[in-house]
């Protein structure tokens, strides 16, 4: 099967969250950065998913599949619109902001922008509508998760759900404003990396979050008690990461209630991360050839067992749907060969992490000599230390191990692992934003299997010097790479 457009060039990528730009939204810095990416002769800006987070920030449990995170939306740029009064856009919470930017609009934006929200609101009103109420109905309830709401409102039964919709009308408009707002600055962002060269790549978990406008939606299309409760949750087993696995807490899927609604449930979901990115990563991809199914009442992923999942099934559905499905499998932990038949036959490349590469045999698979060009090879990820911090925690033996493999070079970390990923055979090496700026492990990003401290970390212009993008886009000139 052809592989997406995306990967007829070797290419180069930097992975760094929005949220890391200096102000954490898609104003000024997020157009700087790709200046700085163009600079450096690199292609591809991946980040982590965009929705909006619990309390823990996490991007991996979002409140929405589909919907923008409103923290990411930059006040200046809709300070700079014609319809906006800028003196009055001062309120430091998003919310009262958002409701004075929504007044505005409404009261002096010209026709064409009308149109254009209301446009908006139709063309993604799949999720758009379940998703400002679920909103709204959170905000009510004191940002309580929905399946502790009163019944009526947990359960979805319609005389309740109109009666929030007629009651709060006006608010369900500002949360709605809001998105448009957010896709808007997207778009316009996109536009400008494009242009420019650059692809935006971004990531899809596998599984949403039990408190999520999607479970609550539908919740038959999960694994849920007649109360909203899951009686079987996601995770993995014990691995590199965790000895007891790790206990995501996610619903899984009732796969058959998916097979048969076609998949569209998947179709939606999918469609509006194209209309975000140039390329997807596929969290956790393993899971859709055979899951680890957790029972609800266990408090690790120890006792959980692997159960098959229709993923063949399922990329056939998105393929006949979308024609083309430019998809990066995240394919890390425990992979069976059936999981690599999977990727394998709808062309999606996997992932080599040189982190993980050494201290082993020859026959590792994250060795450079081992990778294969359908992959994309990383340094390291979000959920690895920083290649600097990686190195100062190596014990001798594993030292020793990398400099034999890739000699004794004076080159100094991280720039000696960033040039054996770029140097290697993968159609996309990605690096940390981090590692470019040779940072050590207080800028790591996550610590999988905590909740304190993660997706918090930001960078400053003045980490970095004035030679990185050259030195890089010289390296990317050297290995072929775009």
């Amino acid at each position: 099967m052809k592989q997406a457009h995306i990967f007829d060039q070797r290419r180069t990528g930097v992975l760094l969250h929005v949220t890391s730009l200096p102000s954490g939204n898609l104003g000024a810095d997020a157009y700087r950065f790709i200046d700085f990416l163009q600079q450096a002769g690199a292609s591809i800006w991946q980040m982590l998913p965009l929705g909006p987070t619990h309390d823990d920030r996490s991007p991996y449990q979002c409140l929405s599949a589909h919907a923008g995170n409103n923290q990411l939306i930059c006040i200046d740029m809709i300070k700079s619109q014609h319809w906006a009064d800028a003196d009055a856009l001062t309120d430091a919470k998003i919310s009262t902001l958002m409701a004075h930017a929504h007044r505005q609009f409404e009261t002096r934006a010209d026709e064409v922008e009308k149109q254009a929200f209301a446009e908006f609101c139709h063309e993604q009103q799949y999720w758009l509508d379940d998703y400002v109420l679920f909103r709204e109905i959170r905000h009510l309830n004191q940002e309580t998760a929905w399946f502790d709401w009163p019944a009526p409102l947990r359960d979805r039964e319609p005389e309740a759900l109109e009666k929030v919709a007629e009651e709060r009308e006006t608010a369900l408009a500002i949360r709605r404003f809001e998105q448009f707002l957010f896709f808007c600055q997207w778009h316009n962002l996109r536009f400008y990396a494009n242009a420019r060269g650059v692809k935006l790549f971004g990531d899809m978990p596998i599984f949403v979050a039990h408190d999520s406008a999607d479970v609550w939606a539908a919740p038959g299309l999960f694994t849920l008690d007649e109360k909203g409760l899951p009686t079987k949750v996601a995770g993995v087993p014990p691995d590199y990461f965790s000895k007891t696995g790790q206990r995501w807490g996610n619903p899984l899927y009732d796969w058959q209630k998916h097979i048969d609604d076609n998949f569209n449930w998947w179709q939606q979901r999918l469609q509006t991360q194209l209309e975000l990115f140039d390329l997807i990563r596929i969290d956790h991809f393993r899971g859709f050839e055979a899951c680890w199914e957790i029972p609800a009442e266990c408090d690790t992923a120890v006792d959980g067992t692997w159960v098959v999942a229709p993923g063949d099934m399922l990329f056939e559905s998105l393929l006949s749907y979308f024609g083309e499905l430019p998809l990066v499998a995240e394919d890390l932990g425990l992979i069976t060969p059936e999981v690599t038949a999977l990727r394998e036959k709808y062309a999606m490349p996997g992932m080599k992490i040189l982190q993980f590469a050494f201290g082993g045999d020859a026959n590792n698979p994250y060795l450079p000599h081992q990778q294969c060009q359908k992959s994309v090879t990383y340094t390291g990820t979000h959920d690895n230390d920083t290649t600097l911090g990686w190195y100062e925690a190596l014990d001798e033996h594993v030292k020793a191990h990398v400099h034999a493999y890739l000699g004794e070079s004076s080159e100094p970390m991280p720039w000696l692992l960033i040039r054996t990923a770029l140097s290697s055979v993968s159609e996309l090496a990605v690096i940390p934003f981090q590692d470019l700026l040779s940072l050590d492990s207080k800028h790591r990003m996550n610590v999988p299997g905590t909740t304190e401290g993660n997706w918090r970390w930001q960078f400053s212009w003045d980490m970095v010097k004035g030679n990185v993008a050259a030195r890089l886009k010289t390296m990317n000139e050297l290995y072929g790479r775009h």
